[in-house]
């Protein structure tokens, strides 16, 4: 299954939920959402700094993660940026593939 990184931080709105239901509480918020999207919350960290939230994921496929993406977007509470991460192995898998791309301003 595809691994996804989501980073999100809170509005003021979602930032008063968080303190009117703890950390623990939003936890299981999301991990019920991605286990019914059919996906399994791999790891939930909170953070300091630009990013209020760490969020590592396995999600069927990348349409999964747009939708969840979208949903949290359109909550209020939070914005989200969802990264697709890849194994070594499936970098080495994407390496062994040969693509013929011509940089811009280098002629042939």
């Amino acid at each position: 299954m595809p691994k996804f990184l989501c980073q999100a931080s809170y509005t003021a709105q979602g930032a008063h939920g968080l303190q009117q239901d703890g950390g623990s509480a939003r936890r299981r918020a999301v991990q019920q959402m991605i286990e019914q999207a059919g996906g399994k919350l791999e790891a939930f960290y909170f953070a300091l700094g630009e990013w209020d939230v760490y969020i590592t994921v396995d999600l069927p496929d990348a349409a999964t993660a747009a939708a969840i993406s979208a949903a949290v977007s359109a909550s209020g509470g939070a914005r989200i940026r969802m990264v697709a991460l890849l194994a070594p192995e499936e970098m080495d898998a994407a390496l062994r593939k040969r693509v013929d791309y011509q940089a811009p301003g280098a002629g042939r």
